[in-house]
């Protein structure tokens, strides 16, 4: 049984007067099935989006066979995978969530990750290229967001250990 913490700052709904406890109670069940239809719209919004990405990306694989450098064609591509990878990562946490898992920091690092890498890779097909100071800065969050993830996940797998109290 995981151990459980009494937070100050929450009202136990037995010390509310009775009219209040009532009026308390309707509120959280109207902000439960709120909650809930925001996250099938949420779920539908971005099975939609899937569906719109992997259209783009076959999309900018058949114009790169029309360009004279095939290898920027590719690239654009490429930054539309990534964003199919993107709305997947999301699909996963949101698919957790309606289970009844708790969200996790650590999808929303890979996402962030995604995002540094597809800027990266689409960089050199840009029309204007960035500064070697600007390029690093990319570079830094790459590498700085990889070591975020890498200690969420640690920290995740010390918490799912069970104690050996």
């Amino acid at each position: 049984m995981p151990h459980q913490r009494h937070d100050p700052s929450l009202i136990d709904p037995e010390s509310l007067p009775l009219p209040f406890r009532k009026i308390n109670a309707a509120a959280l069940q109207a902000m439960a099935w709120l909650n809930g239809f925001a996250h099938i719209v949420l779920g539908l919004a971005l099975a939609a989006s899937v569906l719109l990405f992997t259209w783009l990306f076959f999309s900018d694989v058949v114009a790169s066979f029309g360009h004279d450098n095939m290898a920027q064609g590719f690239l654009h591509g490429l930054g539309s995978l990534m964003l199919l990878w993107t709305v997947s990562a999301l699909i996963s946490a949101e698919i957790r969530y309606m289970r009844g898992h708790a969200l996790t920091v650590d999808t929303f690092v890979e996402v962030a990750i995604v995002v540094i890498l597809r800027k990266l890779i689409t960089m050199p097909v840009q029309s204007t290229l960035p500064s070697p100071q600007e390029f690093l800065l990319w570079v830094g969050s790459a590498v700085l967001l990889g070591v975020m993830y890498l200690i969420v996940r640690y920290a995740l797998t010390i918490e799912r250990r069970p104690s050996q109290s």
